[in-house]
């Protein structure tokens, strides 16, 4: 399996540089660049086209949500994984941050390895939320009532949504996907098989055109599922 090749974007020298040296002593990733402002972090994601761009929220000349936006916005972009890294949970920095292309979050407490974890993930198409992040999702989830609502959703799976919205069931169930239950446990908590449990996921994640739980839960924000 070839390297992850990663690009961070950190206005904070110690910080960049201790993660820089921690990213470059695990053989799976190679470091091909850094940058302390946003602007200098597009240029080189443009020009190194990394597999995953790790991107602080509070850069000096733009926050990361605009600098994600416009990653993102170019051909380049599109193949480059964003993780955002920031020391807030604020509710609509979270939602911010995802509607702009953002597939995975971090608080900057995260230990190395897990931040080593979250990159695969991330490069593998995959999501990585942190448990703080996640509870928002749940908050969120939890507000909605019987049927989906689309009002930003992506264009490839908008239309499936519209012809399929989720169930008030399966919102229950995708509640307790967000809040890390098993199947089984998820069985207990809303008095139903674990059949119908794996009925309910399998239809959750075909409506949302997801791979995963953690992809799900990333893209009913997208979607406009919650708000």
């Amino acid at each position: 399996m070839s390297s992850i090749r990663v690009v961070l974007i950190e206005d904070h020298d110690l910080t960049r540089m201790g993660m820089k040296i921690a990213l470059q002593q695990q053989g799976e990733l190679e470091f091909v660049g850094e940058a302390a402002t946003g602007a200098e972090g597009v240029a080189i994601i443009n020009s190194q086209q990394p597999d995953v761009a790790i991107v602080d929220l509070g850069l000096p000349d733009m926050d990361g949500v605009e600098v994600t936006r416009q990653i993102k916005a170019t051909e380049t972009g599109k193949a480059t994984k964003v993780l955002i890294l920031t020391l807030t949970d604020n509710q609509e920095t979270v939602l911010a941050a995802f509607a702009a292309g953002a597939d995975s979050y971090c608080i900057k407490d995260i230990s190395s390895e897990n931040l080593v974890q979250a990159l695969k993930l991330t490069a593998e198409g995959n999501s990585w939320i942190d448990p703080a992040i996640a509870s928002i999702v749940l908050q969120q989830v939890r507000r909605r009532e019987a049927t989906v609502e689309i009002d930003a959703a992506e264009a490839d799976y908008k239309q499936v949504l519209e012809a399929t919205p989720l169930t008030e069931r399966e919102l229950e169930v995708l509640s307790e996907i967000v809040n890390g239950n098993s199947n089984a446990e998820i069985a207990t908590k809303l008095y139903i098989t674990v059949g119908t449990v794996k009925t309910h996921v399998r239809n959750i994640l075909n409506k949302l055109c997801a791979d995963d739980r953690t992809q799900a839960a990333v893209r009913a924000l997208r979607a406009g599922l919650v708000k």
